[in-house]
């Protein structure tokens, strides 16, 4: 039996994509919203989830940082999908007949160069694979969607264009996420420790909580704060770094972290994705 995998998102989005990549042989279930994808899980519905964390145009995925740490959720891997945005129509259309392009509100603005080319009106759509769905239903020769590959597959469309992107650097980051821990072992290779931490209410507090990175050696490549319960008092902090809690190193580290924070909580231990080899052989 096939391993069920819930994403946000219609059947042809990206993160559809980025769960077959992972899992080639898995059944995809497609939710409404990013709660519902995680409610799969937790419930049992869906053994993994495919999240999106953080985009290199847009950056984070909004909600995710508030909604991981509550989930009760653990991040068992990670999966870089580079995006590669096509212009798609029903058969029989061509860029001539086109009018409108549809597609979420960040594939157009990631797209706009062609968009501007053709002289196309761009309308904003729910999300890329909607669209295509849209686009599907109407039979109209005069709309386009802006989607990924997968979802002219789906959809029966024709590509018209293929990555029309403004930047070929584009990229998503997702985790996979499952009920369990799963966290890889020491000493298993590259590793990446994700966590979730609240300094204490002293002065200096975070840059005494995170000074042991800092001398113990370990990198960190995430870092992001998000306000609690909509408080601006109340602040959490989302960290990556690299490396495993059973290293020395970083063992030291978050005893340091952990002394100077009212809680601290590591979401997930897992294997570095290749992807992070050439970020580091490019210098990035």
């Amino acid at each position: 039996m096939s391993v069920v995998v819930s994403y946000q998102g219609e059947p042809g989005a990206f993160s559809s994509q980025a769960a077959l990549q992972v899992f080639p042989d898995c059944q995809l279930l497609p939710c409404a919203t990013f709660e519902d994808a995680l409610a799969a899980v937790s419930d049992g519905t869906a053994r993994y989830g495919m999240i999106p964390i953080d985009n290199s145009i847009a950056g984070r995925v909004a909600d995710i940082h508030n909604l991981l740490p509550n989930s009760g959720l653990h991040i068992i891997g990670e999966n870089f999908l580079p995006i590669r945005f096509h212009l798609m129509a029903v058969k029989g259309a061509t860029l001539a007949t086109l009018k409108t392009v549809q597609s979420h509100i960040h594939a157009l603005g990631q797209c706009r160069k062609i968009i501007r080319k053709l002289g196309l009106k761009a309308e904003v759509a729910a999300d890329t694979a909607g669209s295509a769905r849209q686009v599907a239903e109407a039979n109209d020769v005069t709309r386009a969607a802006i989607s990924p590959r997968i979802a002219a597959e789906v959809y029966g469309l024709e590509i018209l264009m293929e990555d029309i992107e403004d930047e070929k650097h584009n990229t998503t980051r997702f985790v996979v996420l499952s009920k369990y821990p799963e966290f890889v072992r020491h000493g298993a290779g590259k590793t990446v420790t994700t966590l979730v931490f609240r300094v204490r209410n002293i002065p200096a507090a975070l840059y005494k909580a995170l000074g042991g990175f800092a001398t113990n050696g370990i990198n960190m490549t995430k870092l992001e704060s998000y306000m609690v319960d909509g408080h601006f008092s109340a602040t959490m902090f989302y960290l990556d770094v690299e490396g495993h809690p059973e290293d020395p190193d970083l063992k030291r580290a978050l005893k340091e972290l952990e002394y100077f924070s009212r809680e601290m909580k590591i979401l997930g231990v897992y294997p570095a994705h290749e992807f992070r080899s050439t970020l580091a052989e490019a210098g990035e």
